[in-house]
């Protein structure tokens, strides 16, 4: 039934043209895990502290809930399981990992998502955000990576973990002094992941010639990228939270300056260190590494960053006036 539907989303995509299938590759990019990351640094350290705070808790959640459904159904992807299945484009390259629940539209529920269901955010920017997460889901079907199972699932799981993020976020409101609970308990969840993945076995099928179909190693490092993420979120939103406190309460041109130098320094890690560790670490160790810097980067070391030069620049203004 999955696959018949893919075939007829493939054979209306091959006989309309390029309209919508160029509109709906270009939807698929707001699932993509850098677009993701970059949107939640941009709101975190220039727009409001605590929805950025919000969004991260609730996807560093998804991407650990989506990480160990992928690794224990071991779905493999359309087009493996049927060669009739020919994914758009390069569409390929960035369907990494197994195919159930889908990653791409569980990081649209998560920042898109996660705006729909919050009360405090105007109905008309709640419904633009749910219609891109419908649309992203949608894409992935359409772009014959996905099955309907996948994006449904992903869709709703990374809602529900998003409205839980929310629940929790109130909960760390009313008991402050608790938060080190949130901290143990993300790490728990991100090492009983990390040996999950590690310990388990993968099926090994092979095609006609005697080749392995899919190498299951290979697809769980997608769960260990998840593990460095969510581990690299908790230690810093913790540390952050109790030795820096850096606020988003200033000025608009002050915020457009942080957030271009913070993504600066941050397509920096990315493009120049991240691939320096992948080469000198074997995986999936260097993904642990390489996403942990990354989320680690953005929750505190920019943040400190930020306080640290805030306060020389104000001892500089004073000495100045004296």
């Amino acid at each position: 039934m999955d696959i018949d539907i893919l075939l007829a989303l493939q054979e209306f995509r091959n006989g309309i043209g390029g309209i919508l299938t160029s509109f709906l590759s270009k939807m698929t990019f707001y699932g993509e895990l850098n677009t993701i990351l970059i949107l939640m640094a941009i709101i975190y350290w220039g727009v409001s502290k605590e929805y950025g705070t919000y969004l991260m808790m609730g996807w560093s959640g998804n991407r650990i809930v989506n990480g160990i459904l992928k690794v224990t159904a071991c779905a493999y992807r359309p087009w493996i399981r049927d060669a009739r299945i020919i994914p758009y484009g390069n569409s390929m390259t960035t369907a990494t990992g197994y195919s159930f629940p889908s990653g791409h539209t569980m990081n649209a529920a998560s920042v898109f998502g996660g705006t729909a269901v919050r009360k405090d955010v105007p109905v008309g920017f709640r419904v633009v955000t749910g219609l891109i997460v419908a649309l992203v889901a949608f894409s992935r079907i359409f772009l014959g990576v996905h099955t309907p199972q996948d994006i449904l699932v992903g869709a709703v799981l990374g809602i529900v973990v998003m409205g839980l993020a929310g629940k929790l976020m109130q909960w760390i409101n009313a008991h402050p002094e608790k938060d080190l609970w949130i901290l143990v308990a993300g790490l728990i969840c991100a090492v009983a992941v990390a040996v999950y993945a590690s310990v388990k076995s993968y099926p090994i099928d092979y095609d006609s010639e005697g080749k392995i179909l899919v190498d299951g190693a290979k697809m769980a490092n997608d769960t260990f990228k998840s593990v460095g993420w969510c581990s690299g979120f908790f230690i810093g939103w913790i540390l952050e939270r109790r030795f820096i406190g850096f606020t988003t309460e200033i000025p608009t041109m002050r915020r457009v300056n942080r957030v271009c130098t913070g993504l600066l320094v941050f397509y920096a890690l990315t493009l120049i260190l991240n691939p320096i560790i992948e080469k000198g670490i074997p995986k999936p160790y260097s993904s642990v590494v390489t996403c942990f810097i990354q989320m680690f980067y953005i929750s505190f070391l920019f943040p400190w960053g930020i306080k640290h030069f805030e306060k020389s620049e104000a001892k500089a203004n004073m000495h100045s006036v004296g």
